[in-house]
């Protein structure tokens, strides 16, 4: 049995794992067989992550902070979650092989999934002309035309966001009408470098190595044209993966994990949840990283609550007489502490 089960390996899965492991808590991260590191494996360059002055690659970014977790001795396996028992003490995580891994806790970290047009070539040109991210990948297209999909808020405020950038943003529509607030239509009307395409909607995607332009589809009439364009976002909405919760863990009106205030806990003791699966707003990696510190710090208060008989079934426990896990320690009454402060 493990002391701590992390399910999710981006920014938030592998900061906490850091976390846990530098106290000494042998975390076990699962970190899906196909969606390793998260968002940021399809991203390009990442310019706006402290301490990269430079900049870096989305996937060398991911695969740092899961060396860096390794270093402390967290165990990383490349399965995929199919259902988790959360009730109890201790929490069953059954994979995809069948095998089932108990822990005393366990943080939910399995981000959330841009909505995608699902058209042609779309995943082939993901981070060669198309993104899901403005405040990412906005700074690469000074001075292009490029193209906004979706009628809510996020659409605007990544239209209106990207006009520091491009020269020109098509905002692209299947309808007459927005969902998006009254503040943010009249931002995007009154935007001289805005050009708004009702009843508007992708049909296709062209483009060799890099995205060149896209053909609309009136959705009125069905006419079709051609816009030559080198970016095109697409903000139509993203859903947390959260189905493996559902009846387990409360989820709040925008369909995230419901925590506990400014905290990471969950409605189930034991159960901590940190990123993009508890913040419809951000959706950002630092902000995905403090979270991910947050839970590690709030388990590893849970981990030192519990009995030690039940501690000392876990992988990792302190056997009495044997030297403390690294970044840890031992108080006079022999009862292991962390070091967190490890925090720094």
């Amino acid at each position: 049995m493990n002391q701590m089960i992390i399910i999710g390996s981006g920014p938030a899965g592998y900061t906490a794992a850091i976390y846990a492991a530098r106290a000494g808590l042998a975390p076990l991260v699962i970190a899906s067989s196909v969606e390793v590191g998260g968002e940021l494996m399809n991203t390009t360059e990442v310019e706006n992550f402290p301490g990269f002055p430079e900049g870096i690659m989305g996937p060398e970014l991911m695969e740092k902070m899961q060396a860096q977790a390794e270093r402390f001795d967290a165990t990383v396996i490349y399965e995929d979650v199919t259902s988790v028992d959360l009730s109890g003490e201790v929490k069953k995580v059954t994979l995809g092989s069948g095998e089932v891994h108990e822990a005393l806790s366990v943080i939910v970290a399995t981000g959330s999934a841009y909505r995608k047009l699902g058209i042609e070539h779309e995943d082939r040109l993901s981070g060669y002309g198309i993104s899901w991210c403005a405040t990412c990948d906005g700074a690469f297209f000074r001075k292009h035309e490029i193209a906004v999909v979706g009628g809510g808020d996020s659409a605007m405020e990544e239209a209106n966001f990207l006009t520091r950038f491009a020269d020109k943003v098509y905002l692209i529509h299947r309808r007459d009408t927005f969902r998006a607030s009254k503040i943010m239509q009249d931002r995007s009307k009154e935007n001289p470098k805005i050009e708004i395409l009702y009843n508007s909607e992708v049909s296709a995607i062209h483009g060799d190595t890099q995205l060149s332009g896209l053909t609309l589809r009136d959705t009125l009439t069905g006419e079709e044209r051609e816009l030559e364009v080198t970016g095109l976002f697409v903000a139509i909405g993203n859903d947390p993966r959260v189905h493996l919760f559902h009846g387990q863990l409360d989820l709040t009106v925008e369909g995230t994990i419901a925590v506990d205030g400014r905290s990471s806990k969950t409605n189930l003791e034991g159960v901590f949840a940190a990123g993009d699966v508890i913040d419809p707003t951000y959706r950002q990696a630092v902000t995905a990283a403090a979270s991910g510190t947050v839970a590690a710090l709030d388990a590893e208060h849970y981990l030192a609550s519990l009995p030690e008989a039940l501690l000392q079934q876990a992988t990792g426990a302190v056997d009495e007489g044997s030297a403390p896990a690294s970044g840890s320690t031992l108080d006079p009454d022999g009862e292991l502490v962390s070091l967190s402060d490890a925090r720094s």
